[in-house]
């Protein structure tokens, strides 16, 4: 079988960067997966995102853009464009690009050896971390990943990092019982997948900090360790019993 890719980019006010890089992942499917899709989420972009994407998209044909006023989180957005998907692979990706595409490469074979989502990591040794983050994010990453084995899911090394292939059918059964809209959403959906008894693989990937992370240093942070005790409270009062 032929792997049918969905590629998932989330965006907000991303007017700049998203041509580059939707051209970079465009051309790196072209030559590598007879049938792709790149489909932008515009997250309530105030500026030109979303006639941008429509006017890249025409040049490859394969580019879908969704598109909603209010700006709902990343978390949200993804999981209108996972469940949108129809690729049997789907890849989640940050518009900055900070994990290039061509490190999809070293995720794939593991799809077919059997895992059921494959997580791109910076925690790992053999991680090619070429740009850090500065001190204070690098601090508290830390102290949320901390969070995160102590009240969520333990065993992953990084779960925030933004590059993330699943098995289409997979992704789309996770993101169907999701509720978290904000950053966090990671969390979640992996502790869904363990939860679900899906098997999961964390491989190490080049990455290079983006200096205009959306993830803003007053506000986002005590919403993602808010949005721990969430997930933590929904695991344990069964709301993912059933889709949303």
């Amino acid at each position: 079988m032929k792997d049918f890719i969905s590629v998932v980019l989330p965006a907000y006010n991303e007017q700049i960067r998203i041509p580059d890089t939707i051209e970079r992942i465009g051309n790196f499917l072209k030559e590598n997966f007879a049938v792709s899709e790149i489909i932008v989420v515009d997250d309530g972009s105030a500026d030109n995102t979303a006639s941008v994407v429509t006017d890249i998209g025409r040049k490859f044909g394969n580019v879908r853009l969704i598109r909603y006023p209010k700006n709902a989180g990343k978390g949200h957005a993804i999981r209108e464009g996972v469940l949108s998907s129809c690729g049997n692979l789907l890849l989640i990706s940050d518009a900055d690009m900070s994990t290039p595409i061509e490190e999809v490469d070293g995720l794939i074979p593991f799809i077919h050896s059997g895992f059921d989502i494959v997580i791109g990591s910076r925690g790992l040794e053999e991680s090619n971390i070429t740009v850090r983050q500065p001190w204070y994010r690098q601090n508290m990453g830390k102290i949320f990943n901390l969070l995160v084995r102590v009240l969520v899911i333990g065993g992953i090394k990084d779960t925030q990092c933004g590059f993330k292939l699943f098995k289409g059918d997979v992704a789309r059964a996770l993101f169907a019982k999701s509720r978290i809209s904000g950053f966090a959403f990671d969390v979640e959906i992996l502790a869904l997948a363990k939860k679900g008894g899906y098997t999961l693989k964390e491989v190490p990937v080049r990455w290079s900090n983006s200096p205009h992370s959306k993830v803003k240093l007053i506000g986002d942070p005590l919403k993602m360790f808010f949005e721990l005790f969430k997930i933590r409270a929904y695991l344990l009062f069964g709301k993912y019993t059933r889709s949303r």
